[in-house]
């Protein structure tokens, strides 16, 4: 049971916080999918206290999405502190801090996974951001810098001295970035030692990697990111297979196509139409992913800026691909 202020759960699934993908739209998405925890994308805290119009766009959230997280990031105390005060001013349920971005120009500036390159100032940034809100503070990290400096324990153990209520681990190093094998086994290890709730993150690409976490790991919950983002269904399909052992959903391109243009009319009441368009472009290869000539499908749909012809292009390659199942059965 996962328990972070008044929040209670078994078995929650959280969408990760992404940057340019966890806006108001995705994460509304995600909700209705049945992510139990939602985070906004990373919040620049040094654009927040300059007044930074987009910066402030991120913090709007709704009540239909909650329970709902606010993560800031920053590389300096008075600035992340400050930060923490006006998210929590949009009265989220969780303010959490980003010490696991492995963006060089991020966390070479200290910021991010660069916090866990200096545990003594990582927990003390913690220590006032706790002390400056109402609200549960959580962590999300990583294991360590590198190979050679995974200090995930001693991290955990200062985390949780500082006064917060939880503990995201992206079970990779800084240095891996996205690459590599995630190392869960440090899940069950950081558990042993501190008695707040803590996350699994890294390598959840499916319902099963889901249901494989929390049995290997005995994890609080299990934090998805770039597994969402291919199919926002994934949250679903793996409570249906935690609750029944079994998915029922069938992944058709009708389904795949409805949710797309679902999402997508979710983009358009928060951006004018071309913007909306554009920067939804990111997820055609996630939903066109492994369907027939989809690779031409998406060369087109990267071309268009309204959303009829997008989904008149959807609805006619639809019709194409069921044209094509049909001659396979005969």
């Amino acid at each position: 049971m996962l328990k972070i202020g008044n929040i209670q759960i078994k078995n929650p699934l959280l969408l990760a916080p992404m940057e340019d993908v966890t806006n108001l739209a995705f994460r509304k998405l995600c909700k209705e999918f049945g992510a139990d925890i939602v985070y906004t994308e990373f919040v620049n805290s040094d654009g927040l206290i300059r007044d930074n119009k987009k910066t402030y766009k991120k913090l709007e959230i709704s009540d239909d999405e909650r329970p709902v997280g606010i993560q800031i990031y920053g590389g300096n105390l008075e600035p992340m502190v400050e930060a923490a005060k006006i998210a929590e001013r949009k009265n989220p349920e969780i303010i959490d801090i980003n010490a696991g971005c492995w963006v060089k120009k991020i966390a070479n500036r200290g910021a991010g996974a660069g916090l866990l390159r200096n545990p003594d100032y990582m927990q003390r940034m913690v220590e006032l951001i706790v002390k400056s809100v109402n609200l549960p503070v959580t962590v999300k990290t990583r294991i360590g810098w590198d190979k050679d400096s995974i200090n995930i324990i001693e991290i955990a153990k200062r985390i949780e001295d500082a006064g917060a209520s939880a503990i995201t681990i992206h079970c990779r190093t800084r240095c891996q970035g996205h690459s590599g094998e995630p190392d869960w086994s440090w899940i069950p290890k950081v558990k042993e030692v501190v008695k707040i709730p803590v996350i699994l993150n890294g390598g959840v690409y499916t319902a099963y990697d889901v249901k494989k976490a929390f049995e290997e790991t005995n994890a609080d919950g299990i934090m998805i990111a770039r597994g969402a983002i291919e199919r926002p269904w994934i949250f679903m399909e793996a409570k249906e297979l935690l609750e029944k052992g079994t998915i029922s959903l069938i992944d058709t391109p009708e389904f795949r196509f409805n949710v797309a243009l679902k999402h997508l009319k979710y983009e358009l009441k928060i951006k004018e139409t071309k913007a909306a368009i554009i920067t939804f472009r990111k997820f055609w290869s996630g939903y066109l992913k492994g369907l027939r000539n989809s690779s031409k499908v998406k060369q087109e749909l990267m071309k268009l800026t309204e959303y009829a012809p997008i989904e008149d292009l959807l609805m006619k390659y639809l019709e194409e691909l069921r044209k094509e199942s049909e001659i396979n059965l005969v």
